[in-house]
């Protein structure tokens, strides 16, 4: 199984309803198992930065491509991109047991 994570930053806290509408349509699209979106609860004694997360799983390397070849991905992208500052994205295979 793959975890894919992918942390934003909004241009303006104006921006994250918005922000997190966008990353939900990312959650109609086939090819992932699980699928959330929800705001960083910024409890951490560190780093706070992070204000959106998204997390889905996929049962393989060729079910993430599915997902990121979507057209709804395309059309998530386009609504977000403007309105983020930072996108870090992570992509690894879970560990069984």
């Amino acid at each position: 199984m793959i975890r894919h994570i992918v942390f934003f930053t909004a241009k303006s806290s104006d921006d994250l309803d918005a922000i997190c509408e966008g990353l939900s349509l990312l959650g109609t699209i086939p090819h992932s198992s699980h699928f959330e979106v929800s705001r960083n609860s910024k409890v951490d004694q560190i780093s706070n930065e992070v204000d959106v997360v998204v997390y889905a799983e996929f049962a393989d390397a060729a079910s993430l491509a599915a997902y990121k070849a979507h057209p709804t991905y395309a059309e998530a992208t386009r609504r977000v991109r403007p309105l983020r500052e930072l996108r870090l994205s992570a992509d690894f295979e879970a560990q069984p047991g």
